[in-house]
């Protein structure tokens, strides 16, 4: 269930607040429960079950270790639950690359298992590691109540496309929290937003992408609009639905952590990385880079370590080669920009290092939306005009100028000018009562682009 439905506005999210009001605040988490199972069964009724076992199985083992902490029970703990968690994600999600690799490399024939991949299995079992890993660090309690546990782990704001949640973000709010006017008023604002981002602009400019894919009139400039406008979807799709999920938790007493800092700003793919999926690079810097030695190393092992982490985030986003080559590419720039090439942009003025972070993520998002090794060919001699690809076209021209306000209202809407804006109407004490009109305005608008068009993807689902 998207939460940019007309099910999930109209149905679904209005028997969820109201039995959440009703509610006495002990039966609370119970409900949340209950209607995270119910919201995951919408779209994965047959992995429901997964669902739950990853729950019970990362409170047993969080019990376990508390019992032995500090001994070996709770070391076999830990490694039980962790072998638990990455074989399910390893099983699901990878087993069909690896046998196809292995049949590329060998010749073999092993058949592939071709099980669909359950929605958010690489956010749950995510957050399931970082408790594990966290109560048996010691920087985290073992959750007592399973009901509260689970809670945690199957929340449906954040369930199916994050932001990725750590219990230690939420640990005392799943024993007591408020809702006031004032967090439900800044959620409603967040979350109209985000389906605004997601509706609006994310939509539209994935039209645009899917007329780009069935084009046969192709030529060098539609290739870089597609990348730019690739680029921007992915961007408003992803912060648009992580708005959606932290303005939730807002209404119902949460407080997630952010997942985007505007990172088309950026001066360096360091600082995009900083901004970009907030939540994914603090879980790899945490718990996988960290442990390795980080930078408290020797250079050449900094640069594996650095290198080990992005060849992971590349894989955690998907099995496949493509991805793979993407995080490959963001290894060897941040190993660049540490070693000298930082240095070098930095020193170039404030432009010239925002183009080249502009032209790296959109090079770097068409190998990630590229269908396997050979769509990350076909793709990337589009852009550089190889096999006598013409520079312009005439359905190029037209879809540059029908797209031409969109591409601009959704670049000013990747910076922080529209803040700086509501900022300074704020402080004027205008929103006070234009605010709520204008919201009620977008969410009409969002409904009627709903009711109207079926184009309503959602990129991260695939992962």
């Amino acid at each position: 269930m998207l939460f940019s439905s007309v099910t999930f506005l109209y149905a679904f999210l209005p028997v969820v607040l109201v039995g959440y009001a009703l509610l006495p605040r002990q039966a609370r988490n119970l409900w949340l429960l209950l209607t995270s199972v119910v919201f995951y069964a919408f779209g994965e009724p047959r992995w429901v079950v997964l669902l739950l076992l990853c729950a019970l199985s990362g409170w047993c083992f969080g019990l376990l270790m508390e019992r032995f902490r500090g001994g070996r029970g709770a070391k076999i703990a830990l490694a039980c639950g962790l072998i638990l968690d990455l074989g399910l994600l390893a099983f699901f999600k990878y087993a069909d690359f690896l046998a196809e690799t292995v049949n590329a490399l060998t010749g073999a024939a092993v058949p592939l298992p071709g099980i669909p991949l359950p929605l958010g299995i690489s956010f749950f079992t995510f957050q399931a590691m970082s408790y594990l890993i966290d109560v048996y660090r010691g920087t985290a309690r073992a959750e007592r109540s399973l009901i509260s546990f689970a809670t945690f782990l199957c929340l449906f704001p954040q369930l199916v496309a994050g932001p990725i949640v750590r219990y230690t973000d939420v640990s005392a709010e799943l024993r007591s929290r408020t809702s006031t006017w004032e967090t439900t008023a800044e959620g409603l604002r967040r979350f109209v937003c985000g389906l605004a981002k997601k509706v609006l602009l994310a939509n539209a400019l994935g039209e645009l992408c899917a007329i780009f894919r069935d084009s046969g009139d192709k030529s060098v400039a539609f290739y870089w609009l597609y990348a730019a406008a690739f680029s921007l979807q992915i961007y408003f799709d992803f912060s648009g639905y992580s708005d959606m999920a932290i303005g939730l938790g807002r209404i119902m007493g949460f407080r997630f952590p952010e997942n985007f800092n505007y990172p088309y700003i950026s001066a360096s793919i360091t600082e995009f990385w900083r901004r970009w999926h907030m939540t994914l690079s603090g879980w790899f810097r945490d718990y996988v880079y960290i442990p390795l030695g980080g930078s408290r190393v020797s250079r050449g092992r900094w640069a594996v370590n650095l290198a080990a982490v992005w060849l992971l985030t590349g894989l955690w986003h998907g099995a496949a080669w493509n991805f793979v080559l993407w995080g490959g590419l963001y290894g060897v720039l941040l190993v660049a920009e540490k070693f000298w090439l930082g240095g070098l942009i930095s020193r170039l003025g404030p432009v010239v290092p925002r183009l080249y972070v502009a032209l790296v993520t959109m090079l770097g998002f068409v190998l990630f939306n590229a269908d396997g090794l050979s769509g990350v060919r076909a793709d990337l001699s589009g852009l550089f005009g190889a096999g006598g690809l013409p520079l312009w076209s005439g359905e190029t021209g037209y879809y540059f100028s029908s797209y031409a306000i969109l591409l601009v209202l959704a670049l000013v809407g990747a910076t922080p000018w529209p803040r700086r804006l509501y900022r300074r109407l704020e402080h004027c004490r205008v929103t006070a009562v234009v605010e709520p009109v204008v919201l009620t305005a977008v969410l009409v608008l969002c409904t009627a682009a709903l009711v109207d068009g079926s184009f309503n993807p959602f990129l991260y689902f695939r992962f």
